[in-house]
């Protein structure tokens, strides 16, 4: 059985980390430079970079960033924001990612996934789905969770991965910050995909990943950036309560 992954994600506003709850009530938290060199020696199984207003500015992602991140860091990186292009794919990797996260991009012209994974392959291309109720549905929003593209969250995952997104990071906008634990109902909602899970909004506490994991052996990663960011849970203390708990996962 693979190992679980455990991922902290810096979210990039002006050139700061910073942090909200369910999309809103951005505040500030620290320099991403040093955050990712204290994630690298954690023990995190990779990190999230995510330029969270290029998509709604209509701008390219900072790249000049994205190399001083990726020049502190030993573990996979991926990055995004306002990815819209094959070019922007060129950009980001060879500013030093590893994998590229396409969101808005994709909602916009869902081609762009098939051309990048088809150019630097599957397994490069990370579907990023900001999601939200509803009335009784999940629907997938776009610019930083500010439009409702009225799309079903199961309809665009399926035609995602068809395309040929190699990973979906899914992101419970209604969780978002709220610390009271992973959308579980949300999650199962794409347990038919055939490609890796990564559930990101509301884990609070330790027992949340544990949660997480056990109720949904398909997620194949937890994503965090609060409870990490201020050392409610720290990384290495988190995988050594899975690992006595029974969860594979990679410890340092």
């Amino acid at each position: 059985m693979l190992a679980k992954r455990i991922i902290p994600c810096l979210d990039i506003r002006d050139g700061r980390v910073v942090k909200g709850k369910n999309f809103e009530g951005i505040r500030d938290v620290d320099d991403p430079v040093a955050m990712a060199r204290y994630y690298n020696a954690s023990g995190a199984d990779e990190l999230v970079f995510y330029d969270i207003t290029a998509s709604f500015e209509g701008r390219k992602l900072f790249t000049e960033m994205v190399r001083d991140v990726a020049s502190q860091i030993f573990i996979p990186l991926t990055v995004g924001g306002g990815i819209e292009s094959v070019d922007d794919f060129e950009r980001v990797l060879t500013s030093g990612a590893d994998k590229v996260s396409v969101n808005s991009g994709a909602l916009k012209n869902p081609e762009l996934i098939g051309e990048a994974a088809k150019k630097y392959g599957d397994q490069c291309v990370v579907l990023s789905i900001d999601c939200k109720r509803v009335g009784s549905e999940f629907h997938v929003f776009s610019k930083g969770g500010r439009v409702d593209t009225g799309r079903k969250l199961k309809e665009w995952a399926k035609e995602g991965t068809e395309r040929g997104a190699g990973e979906i990071v899914l992101n419970s906008m209604d969780t978002d910050g709220v610390r009271q634990g992973f959308d579980l109902p949300m999650l199962a909602e794409l347990s038919e995909m055939n490609v890796p899970i990564i559930a990101s909004g509301g884990a609070g506490s330790i027992e949340d990943f544990k949660a997480l994991f056990e109720t949904l052996p398909k997620v194949t990663a937890g994503l965090a950036a609060s409870i990490f960011h201020y050392r409610t849970v720290k990384i290495d203390e988190l995988k050594r309560y899975l690992n006595d708990n029974g969860v594979n996962v990679r410890l340092v």
